[in-house]
């Protein structure tokens, strides 16, 4: 998607159709117009510059790298494998403090074990059409893990059931991964929650997040990476948090369906 860049502003000083001009086809205004499609910084300035209106081009740019920052599509991020961006987010990881994380389709990475892991780079990759650099980005992602043990950090986790029985992976990894979920509860930087299959709900199991210090979101989509800093957005993930929360079962509760999972792996 592209930014909606101010319809009343921005955008709408447009009035010209460079296209003739460039050499633009008129799908490709039609996709940069209707945001299907994200302009590069040349298609910006030639669009002000055909408009007649070449000082909109710093404005656009300023809009445009202020989109590309909180959107990060898997495409660009992916470009040079997943490495990357395991290390960028073991650089978040490392200024923040509180997490509060909800997961609802697989394990989360600060929990995962190596061959966990290296199954679902493996599987991003095929699915991205990335570049294979899963060794070097389940390296990455067990650096992250040392926050688990400094004092100074804590983890509040929300798992949905479905994620100990899904089969990402081979079962001999998944019944390893389950041995260590099953020790990460008892540590005592993690808070852990699991929401039973059978717990009512009051808002649906959705999309995976991961809130940095009550300041900043990050969300997993299938095309994209989001990353959300304003209050209001923050302040819904925070709630959404809260409120799946109501639902989860900790301690030996959550012990319980952990184990139960594990045994299902044998049955």
């Amino acid at each position: 998607m592209c930014p909606s860049w101010g319809a009343s502003s921005t955008w709408a000083l447009i009035s010209v159709n460079p296209a003739p001009r460039h050499g633009w086809n008129k799908s490709k205004v039609s996709r940069l117009e209707n945001g299907r499609q994200t302009p590069t910084p040349d298609d910006l300035r030639k669009w002000a510059n055909a408009t007649g209106r070449p000082e909109a081009y710093d404005e656009l740019l300023a809009r445009l790298r202020g989109f590309e920052s909180h959107i990060r599509s898997w495409r660009r991020q992916l470009a040079s494998g997943h490495k990357p961006v395991q290390d960028t987010h073991l650089c978040a990881h490392a200024d923040a403090s509180v997490f509060r994380g909800w997961e609802c389709s697989m394990i989360f990475g600060i929990l995962q074990t190596p061959d966990y892991a290296r199954s679902i780079f493996t599987r991003y990759a095929e699915l991205q059409r990335s570049p294979r650099d899963t060794e070097g980005a389940v390296r990455s992602r067990m650096m992250r893990q040392q926050a688990l043990y400094d004092s100074s950090k804590r983890f509040h986790l929300i798992l949905w059931e479905a994620a100990l029985h899904a089969l990402v992976c081979p079962p001999s990894v998944l019944a390893a991964q389950l041995d260590r979920l099953a020790g990460a509860i008892g540590l005592d930087t993690v808070q852990l929650g699991i929401i039973p299959l059978s717990a009512p709900l009051r808002i649906p199991p959705a999309t995976a997040f991961w809130i940095y210090d009550d300041r900043e979101v990050v969300v997993e989509n299938w095309h994209a990476e989001l990353w959300i800093d304003d209050e209001s957005s923050v302040d819904t993930y925070l709630r959404t948090w809260k409120t799946l929360r109501e639902s989860a079962m900790y301690g030996a509760d959550a012990q319980n369906l952990v184990s139960a999972a594990r045994r299902a792996l044998n049955s």
